[in-house]
């Protein structure tokens, strides 16, 4: 499946899902005081950049030594994609990660796995080895979703107070229906490559 750089945004934000993941943000950061929660936020969120940006750059080495190839990786990331489409939109709501009594979250599980999840990590790992010479277009997207979700986390207290729970509900099961369409299409594209290669 080729992509454009704005669909590759688009992929991008979908999975990474930061409206989703306030229910999530909003319990872990109770016990962080008001005035440490951007700077944890803006952490987290730059972790979660820099882990993804090493599965991209060496991903296409990583095919290599676990001898995977592209359309197995295409269709295991579509089915996971499917997975946390499906999730979006059937949840009733999250649940907070355990995270020690008056201690700042650190990796897990802000950045590791609510934003560099699974999904998020064969994402970026399949735009890599499908279009390795457009790499650097990859960064630039996975940074501006990056740059969104953070935004998003930032001001969560006052999102979630402007639109309401219903709302943001709403919102997530609509990012989850668009990522089951390119779920599919995923999952559809590596199976055709692989009878393509096979006949």
């Amino acid at each position: 499946m080729m992509h454009s750089f704005l669909s590759a945004f688009i992929l991008l934000l979908l999975v990474l899902d930061p409206f989703g993941s306030l229910p999530i943000f909003i319990p872990v950061m109770r016990t962080v005081p008001a005035k440490r929660r951007v700077v944890v936020a803006l952490r987290e969120v730059a972790i979660a950049f820099a882990v993804l940006c090493l599965f991209m750059f060496f991903g296409e080495g990583f095919l290599r030594v676990m001898h995977l190839s592209e359309r197995s990786l295409e269709v295991a990331g579509g089915v996971i994609l499917l997975m946390v489409a499906i999730r979006m939109i059937f949840s009733q709501g999250g649940d907070a990660y355990g995270v020690p009594e008056g201690r700042e979250p650190l990796i897990f599980p802000l950045a590791v796995p609510l934003l560099a999840g699974p999904s998020a990590m064969a994402t970026v790992l399949l735009l890599a080895s499908g279009q390795p010479d457009r790499v650097v277009e990859w960064v630039g997207a996975l940074a501006c979703a990056m740059a969104v979700s953070g935004l998003v986390l930032v001001g969560c207290a006052r999102i979630r107070r402007w639109l309401g729970d219903s709302v943001v509900s709403a919102f997530e099961k609509l990012m989850g229906l668009v990522l089951t369409a390119i779920a599919v299409e995923m999952i559809l594209a590596g199976l055709k490559r692989y009878f393509m290669d096979a006949s």
